[in-house]
């Protein structure tokens, strides 16, 4: 995610370095770049480099507009270009261009040391046949003070393999990573918990996921098609030092386990190692693509995870478009099945609630939302198709889609209601209050957010008695 940055030292020294050979295999001259404004990499050209001056020892991250002719993440053969950065000749990062849409990325490029540094960007192995170039505008170095904390010790994930026998370079068609941000909160109290202790958590969002949830629960249960998934979590005292032994990461099965692979500087190398973007810390020696993405955003408090998603609105894209290249969208679009339809259709929203006491045993109640719209008020559509385990239990605020009629626009939503539904068998008998809904939008024809239309605070409880309520009508 892109954020301001503050505190900024060092800066770009202007002119672009000469070229360095596109790979070690077939060498190319070195060549000089056209403009410091500009950067072009070919397929089989040369790489292209910047000098930067650090002013201070620390964490540095890059940010550009980068657009890839010719790449689209919707079709197969041309799903994206693949950019490798390496500063002072070390391999740091590797970047997937999903679009030929100008599109701003940022990413880290690990702790530099006051002084001249080169960073190089060159067209690497695993782009699709279709690619052809990659232009990168405004490239920009930095070192933002605020964020160093952030920065230090976010992870490095090392791509998807699928080892022994699998692709190597499937990050760059399927499931790749997108953004990351963290969280902070203070550590427990007693033991390594000490006063000024934090704990810093890490969470990167995938394009889809190849396993686990389905795609329609997906919809349902989550509001997106993308995989979201906290990656790794460590303490740190009160100077930013990691205390020993408290890394860990979310292991294959949703396990937390503790971190036992290797660092680079503060931070940890994980690999992505299951369908569904579960991490190891032992990595494949020959993986050829690793990922360190710009992890100095947070998460808006009392949100839900999905709008780090809205301050990237590009990630839409990319999400639908891997649906559809990937054939899980219904053709033609029918909001009385329970496939994924075109994603244009549904209402993307967010809302807050919190579940009571139980009053006795059974199934735990969850909320399910509703949508009427003026041409046929009769009918309710709902974001979990009538199927009661899609209901959505967990407490807080929450991400959720309602799939309506294609062509469905604001102004044909005549209500939104919340409904208690139980998600298994029973029923408990604990009420559940929504107090808001943080917003709701539909996608425009590239995929892309429009604005959000819908906004309420309130307080309305469901019980058994009385499950149903209205939350908001234009």
């Amino acid at each position: 995610m892109r954020y301001a940055a503050s505190g900024l030292t060092g800066a770009l020294a202007g002119a672009l370095l000469y070229s360095v050979p596109a790979s070690a295999a077939s060498p190319v001259p070195a060549t000089p770049a056209a403009s410091a404004s500009t950067l072009t990499l070919d397929r089989g050209g040369p790489a292209r480099s910047l000098s930067y001056s650090a002013g201070r020892d620390g964490e540095a991250v890059i940010a550009f507009t980068v657009a890839a002719p010719g790449v689209s993440w919707a079709r197969k053969g041309a799903e994206s270009a693949v950019v490798s950065l390496a500063v002072d000749g070390r391999h740091v990062t590797d970047l997937v261009v999903p679009s030929s849409d100008p599109t701003p990325r940022s990413l880290g490029l690990g702790r530099l040391r006051r002084g001249k540094h080169k960073v190089t960007l060159r067209f690497a192995q695993g782009s699709a046949p279709a690619a052809r170039r990659v232009v990168l505008t405004r490239p920009q170095v930095r070192m933002p003070q605020a964020d160093q904390l952030a920065l230090r010790h976010a992870p490095i994930v090392v791509g998807r393999t699928g080892w022994p026998f699998g692709d190597p370079y499937q990050n760059a068609r399927t499931d790749t990573p997108l953004i990351a941000w963290h969280e902070i909160r203070p550590a427990g109290q007693g033991g390594a918990g000490a006063p000024g202790h934090r704990v810093l958590e890490y969470s990167l969002v995938w394009s889809n996921e190849d396993g686990g949830t389905d795609t329609p629960a997906l919809m349902a249960r989550w509001g997106r098609t993308t995989d979201i998934e906290w990656v790794y979590r460590v303490e740190v005292d009160a100077s930013g030092r990691r205390v020993a032994d408290t890394g860990v990461y979310q292991a294959p099965q949703h396990l937390t386990l503790k971190f036992t692979g290797r660092y680079e500087g503060d931070h940890p190398v994980l690999q992505t190692c299951t369908d569904n973007n579960n991490m190891c810390d032992v990595v494949s020696p020959d993986a050829p693509l690793r990922f360190l993405p710009d992890a100095s955003g947070t998460r808006p408090a009392s949100r839900a995870r999905e709008v780090v998603m809205d301050r990237e609105p590009w990630t839409y894209r990319v999400m639908a478009q891997e649906m559809v290249r990937e054939a899980k969208i219904e053709k033609p679009s029918d909001p009385g099945t329970r496939e994924v339809g075109d994603q244009r259709a549904y209402l993307f929203i967010e809302f807050a609630k919190r579940t009571g006491d139980a009053a006795g045993g059974g199934s735990v109640p969850g909320v399910t939302l509703g949508v009427r719209l003026r041409r046929d008020p009769s009918r309710v559509y709902r974001s979990d198709h009538g199927e009661r385990t899609w209901s959505i239990d967990r407490d807080g605020a929450v991400a959720t889609t309602v799939e309506l009629p294609e062509g469905t626009t604001a102004g044909d939503i005549a209500s939104i209601e919340a409904v208690r539904q139980p998600v298994g068998l029973g029923d408990n008998g604990a009420p559940a209050t929504v107090t808001s809904v943080g917003r709701g939008f539909f996608l425009r024809g590239a995929y892309l957010p429009q604005r959000s239309f819908v906004q309420w605070k309130g307080s309305v409880t469901l019980t058994a008695a009385s499950p149903v309520s209205v939350l908001w009508r234009p």
